[in-house]
């Protein structure tokens, strides 16, 4: 019976864990690399999201997260926009409300300040 037990309560938490994984995903435009990151899954309501920028020409710019889902038949466009708080070394953390389940679009704005600004455009499922 100790053993069973056992068995189920391993079982129990390795569901659990595997319910509660953190949000990781790349993304990329021509040779622009974001990696996104979140400690927590994302859900509706307030998420926050540690962005990582990979090229060295954007490690000190300014960056804004546009995350929208287009309008749809009875359901009218919805749209988050935040600015990121810089971490150092191009890291940032953005807060962004998304107000319901679903394909969220997502644009990533990086502004240096010398040259020109892009855009990375990615994806968010809840």
């Amino acid at each position: 019976m100790n053993r069973l037990a056992k068995i189920f309560l391993a079982a129990l938490l390795g569901a659990a864990l595997l319910q509660g994984a953190a949000f990781e995903k790349t993304a990329k435009t021509g040779a622009t690399q974001v990696e996104l990151s979140s400690e927590k899954p994302l859900t509706s309501g307030k998420n926050t999201l540690t962005l990582v920028v990979l090229n060295e020409e954007y490690k000190d710019a300014a960056v804004s997260v546009k995350a929208f889902m287009p309008a749809m038949p009875g359901m009218p466009h919805m749209e988050s926009l935040s600015e990121a708080v810089s971490l150092g070394k191009g890291k940032y953390r953005v807060d962004l409300n998304l107000a319901m389940r679903g394909t969220w679009q997502l644009h990533i704005f990086i502004t240096p300040k010398e040259g020109k600004k892009v855009r990375v455009k990615s994806s968010l499922n809840l």
